[in-house]
Formats: C-alpha cells, sequence, structure tokens
C-alpha cells in the first residue's frame, strides 16, 4: 500500500471508527456485540432501498439533480426512522434510554461508512479522491452519525420518558438537519450544519450519560 493510499483509508474511515469506539464505550451498560454488530450491518443494508429512492427522486433529474439533494435527507432519515421503529425497538436488547443513542449511532454510522466508500473510492476520479474523502471526514460521517444520535435521543425519550411528542422529533429533526446540509453541500454552511448538530448531539448524549450515572441497573420501563 502507497502513502496514498494509505492516508486515503484512513481518512476515509477513521471518522466512523472514532465515533463508532467513543459512543459504544461511553455506554455504563455496553450493549452485546452481536447487537451492535448486526445494527451497525442494518445501516450498511439501508443503503439498498436508499439508493432506489435517490435514484427516483434525485438523480432522474440529470445534470440538474444538486438541486434535489436535499430530497436525500428524507429518504434516508426516513428509513433509518423505519428500521428503528419497527426492527430495533422490538428485536433488540434496547432496555434503557442510552440504548436508543447507541443504535441510532449505530445504523446510521453503518450507513455512512459504506457511503463513505463509495464517494471516496468509486464515485470520483482519484484525483479528487483525496480532497473529496477530507471533506466528508469532517462533514458528512459526522452530519450522519450526529443525526443518528439525536434521532435515538427522542426515540428515548418516547419510549422511556413517555413523551409522544418526541416521536416526531427523533424523525423531523435529523430529516431537517439532513436536507439543509445537502442543500448547502460544498459550501462553508455546512460546516455550520454540521457545528449545530454537533453541538445538540453532544448535549442530548451527556444528558443520558448523567442519567445513567445514578442508575444501578439497566432496566427501564418502555413505553407499549
Amino acid at each position: 500500500m502507497t502513502d496514498f493510499e494509505y492516508e486515503l483509508a484512513l481518512l476515509t474511515f477513521t471518522p466512523s471508527v472514532i465515533i463508532f469506539l467513543y459512543i459504544v464505550l461511553n455506554d455504563k451498560f455496553k450493549e452485546p456485540i452481536d447487537c451492535v454488530i448486526k445494527v451497525f450491518l442494518l445501516g450498511i443494508f439501508l443503503l439498498i432501498p436508499a439508493g432506489i429512492l435517490n435514484d427516483m427522486f434525485i438523480f432522474s433529474k440529470g445534470e440538474d439533480y444538486l438541486d434535489y439533494s436535499w430530497i436525500a435527507g428524507i429518504t434516508e432519515e426516513s428509513l433509518k426512522f423505519a428500521a428503528f421503529y419497527f426492527f430495533i425497538t422490538k428485536k433488540f436488547n434496547y432496555n434503557e434510554r442510552m440504548d436508543a443513542i447507541v443504535y441510532g449511532a449505530l445504523i446510521s454510522l453503518g450507513f455512512a461508512t459504506v457511503e463513505n466508500y463509495e464517494y471516496v473510492y468509486v464515485n470520483f476520479p482519484e484525483i479528487n479522491s483525496y480532497w473529496i474523502a477530507g471533506v466528508r471526514a469532517l462533514t458528512a460521517v459526522p452530519m450522519h452519525a450526529m443525526c443518528g444520535i439525536i434521532m435515538g435521543y427522542y426515540f428515548g425519550k418516547y419510549h422511556f420518558e413517555h413523551e409522544p411528542i418526541n416521536l416526531a422529533k427523533a424523525l423531523f429533526i435529523p430529516m431537517l438537519g439532513h436536507a439543509i446540509y445537502n442543500y448547502q453541500y460544498s459550501t462553508e454552511a455546512s460546516f455550520i450544519v454540521v457545528l449545530v448538530l454537533f453541538f445538540i448531539a453532544r448535549n442530548a448524549h451527556k444528558e443520558f450519560i448523567r442519567f445513567q450515572k445514578i442508575k444501578v441497573t439497566e432496566e427501564e420501563v418502555k413505553r407499549k
């Protein structure tokens, strides 16, 4: 492997690894490794329906497709939300509000990691791949992860604090953040969007960490 190939691989995959480890290791009651892997793989699987929907609503627009890139915020976050609601909350070791943040981050990171690989290694010629990897390491990958954390935060508040409005927030806040990011992509404003999402996600994560510290056991009463 040449120095260029090594650095390109680091730029492409390191952001996902760092966020992955941070979220998983800061969970007081660690999730089973098989659940962690399965949810990450579920995020990868979502690329298939996302690709179909994005081809239909975005890339079918021809040369003007960039004007419709914001739609990916709707298609992709809706798919993550549906997978979370119909699959993760019913099939996995989902016992407390922090689990929602962990699984929300993991499903988004699975999606973002392979999407990043496609952008860096498949969609662009080698001459541009280093620049693409660098920009996406600072923006697109964290954006997906932060949206997943925010989605998980509101799922956690919905299921374990029994506040129904938070189910709508779990869908629409990540959807809005993702759509605005895509609309502003390749401009300085995209960095601002990522920073806003970062502070929202950081505060959400810290809130659940504080709650975990006063707990002795993991189990919480979940909304049916």
